[in-house]
């Protein structure tokens, strides 16, 4: 069954970055790219994460959010900038800060228990 949980949880994430890449690459509107990929995002840290750790420990979902915020919060500092910048990094960290995004990640963090839900159901299917 944990194998199972893994692959199930493998399989999101894969779709899951390519969801976030090809957003990343194509698309520039005012609600996708900014929110959406900011809600998913949260989802496909939470599902990297069970790869690792299939056995969900309980504050999960919230751990995977302070991440979510830190990293927020390092665009506040202009952190990439003072890394040296560079297309990668600042893709990777962005470069700013906006409480909408905070928001954002919170949506994505409510939405992993019904997708908990669903994918325990899913890996007990035979």
């Amino acid at each position: 069954m944990l194998k199972r949980k893994r692959l199930v949880y493998l399989s999101l994430s894969a779709v899951l970055f390519l969801i976030e890449l090809f957003i990343a690459l194509f698309v520039r509107d005012r609600f996708i790219r900014p929110y959406f990929g900011d809600v998913l995002v949260v989802i496909l840290v939470y599902c990297a994460v069970r790869v690792v750790l299939p056995e969900k420990p309980r504050l999960l979902p919230i751990y995977v959010f302070v991440f979510a915020v830190c990293v927020e919060i390092t665009q506040y500092l202009d952190l990439a900038e003072l890394l040296g910048g560079g297309v990668l990094l600042e893709t990777l960290i962005g470069t700013s800060f906006s409480w909408l995004d905070i928001l954002c990640y919170l949506c994505g963090t409510i939405l992993i228990y019904p997708l908990d839900v669903l994918i325990k159901h899913l890996s007990t299917l035979k």
